[in-house]
């Protein structure tokens, strides 16, 4: 099956894991894929991630995060930047996810940043997600 814009399928995978209280999900691995779980790992919005080596494309396994009573600690997840329509900021005009609270995902020339260090680096980008 042909997904045409892998990013949504990533946060969507993880937004029904999340409601379904599971403790980990698998998605098909891709170097911008490993990037934004790296970022959802220093934010503190995901436990960890392994990528498993199958011999063709790798499979990503992130173990997801709950507080007390099964409570997810990620409360959203939207794509801003979609295959119909990019969506390019530069650095002035930076998003701020719920006033600052949440984290936005940038795709930039440095590689793939939140927009408190897009904003420190001076670069601008393409807005992939927001998340809090």
């Amino acid at each position: 099956m042909q997904i045409t814009d892998t990013i949504a399928d990533l946060l969507t995978r993880i937004r029904n894991a999340n409601s379904a209280k599971h403790d980990s999900v698998e998605i098909p691995a891709s170097n911008l894929k490993k990037a934004i779980c790296q970022i959802l790992v220093d934010e503190g919005y995901i436990k960890n991630f392994t990528v498993i080596e199958d011999g063709k494309q790798g499979v990503i396994k992130v173990n997801l995060k709950y507080l007390e009573g099964k409570t997810p600690v990620i409360t959203g997840l939207r794509r801003v930047s979609k295959p119909g329509l990019r969506i390019y900021s530069n650095a002035e005009d930076m998003p701020k996810v719920m006033k600052g609270l949440g984290v936005a995902i940038i795709s930039t020339s440095k590689g793939v940043m939140t927009d408190r260090q897009a904003r420190k680096e001076h670069v601008g980008g393409e807005v992939l997600a927001y998340i809090w």
